[in-house]
């Protein structure tokens, strides 16, 4: 080791090296392509993440204030394009690149950022068919969004003259292209649902590129529009042109012109309609008097309407008839249900045990009005109570005789 060599500090030779990557041209302007891993958002706003390829990585740093102008939101695995230079990060001497703009490689960033916040929202439900509303069959007043000077606003009204010129416009002027214009018609549309006149909202722009069309893709937009009360009609651009504010709108209309199509009905179809139901109600009415009469012409040639009294007599003897029939059923059901009264009761007086005591018979009973049954049951001494058909009689046992029976 050369002791008479200059010795650096570790931060001079930190300071030294970034010197050099800054004065060098390359450097100060570069882009680099790769992928991105090992991401992270700080809190702070500042984005860290890591450019790789097949061979090599290189730390990044995209800080708040340059990526807060970013339209699409960075991930892990993403293919992009940085642009900015490199420097030393002189606290652990890491060269690093400072990320100024950041684009996806293949796809343009406006694209990308399109694709993510379609995503978004179809995930929350604002694109869901069952919440769309309904548009009205006869708006009264219609709001349309747009620019003033645009064509669109021509299209519609001169579409809404030719089809329903009685409807009434309010033209709510708004930004439709460049800085502030999502914010614009984000106030437009919230303003435009606190009136209580209007029944439905158009949001209208001509065609344009997909740069002119953005602020229909911005979120506050989107959302503006999801939390409407009154029923939106999208209509930016051309038949090939979609945005973010098409698929949350209640109706997609694929031109300005189309919109006022959608948004009302053909005057003369609509009357030509109504003379179509005129003509059908007065042939049913027709109709039904052509039946009602045919059932009084028929009512007033029957039997009954022309020969009443014929009609009332042949009914009086149909029920004097009916009612003699009746009274002979009646007798003949009293006089089966007599008879068989009689043959029970003829029955009932067979097992009766007064008709065998009348031939001679008796029953004895102890002191305790038990029926005795036996000889068995006595004693010599015992009271005995016995009973024959027109009295009874109390006597004393005075011998027993088993075995014995009465002739």
């Amino acid at each position: 080791m050369d002791r008479d060599a200059a010795i650096f500090k570790v931060s001079e030779v930190n300071r030294y090296v970034k010197n050099l990557l800054q004065g060098d041209p390359a450097m100060r302007d570069l882009l680099v392509a790769g992928e991105i891993s090992n991401f992270k958002h700080h809190h702070s706003g500042h984005m860290y993440f890591t450019l790789k390829d097949e061979k090599s990585s290189l730390r990044c740093v995209f800080f708040r204030r340059e990526n807060s102008r970013c339209l699409f939101t960075p991930a892990g695995g993403m293919a992009v394009i940085a642009h900015g230079n490199i420097s030393v990060y002189e606290p652990d001497g890491a060269y690093q690149l400072y990320v100024s703009e950041l684009e996806p490689a293949g796809s343009g960033s406006l694209y990308l950022a399109f694709e993510q916040l379609k995503q978004k929202l179809a995930a929350e439900g604002l694109f869901a068919e069952e919440r769309k509303k309904k548009l009205p069959f006869l708006p009264r007043k219609i709001a349309v969004i747009t620019s003033p000077t645009g064509a669109a606003i021509e299209d519609i009204l001169t579409t809404a003259k030719r089809r329903f010129p009685h409807v009434e416009f309010l033209v709510v002027e708004s930004l439709v292209q460049g800085p502030g214009a999502s914010a614009n018609l984000a106030s437009a549309l919230d303003l435009v649902n606190k009136r209580k006149d209007l029944d439905l909202i158009i949001l209208a722009r001509g065609g344009g590129s997909l740069e002119d069309l953005w602020a229909f893709n911005e979120e506050v937009v989107a959302r503006a529009i999801f939390r409407s009360r009154l029923p939106v009609i999208s209509a930016v651009g051309h038949e090939t042109d979609f945005t973010i504010a098409d698929f949350v709108a209640d109706y997609r209309a694929a031109t300005p012109t189309a919109a006022s199509v959608a948004a009302l009905p053909d005057l003369m179809e609509l009357t030509a309609d109504l003379i179509r139901l005129r003509e059908n109600t007065a042939q049913a009415l027709n109709r039904r008097m052509q039946k009602e009469r045919q059932r009084i012409d028929y009512t007033l040639s029957d039997r009954f309407y022309r020969q009443p009294q014929l009609r009332l007599k042949r009914s009086r003897e149909n029920l004097e008839r009916t009612d003699m029939n009746l009274k002979k059923e009646m007798v003949r059901k009293l006089q089966l249900k007599g008879s068989r009264l009689s043959a029970l009761n003829d029955q009932l007086e067979s097992y009766s045990p007064l008709k065998v005591m009348s031939r001679g018979y008796s029953y004895c009973r102890d002191e305790q009005g038990e029926i005795i049954r036996s000889v068995k049951s006595v004693r010599v001494g015992s009271l005995l109570s016995l009973t024959f058909k027109d009295g009874s009689a109390r006597c004393r046992v005075e011998k027993i005789e088993e075995g014995a029976c009465i002739e």
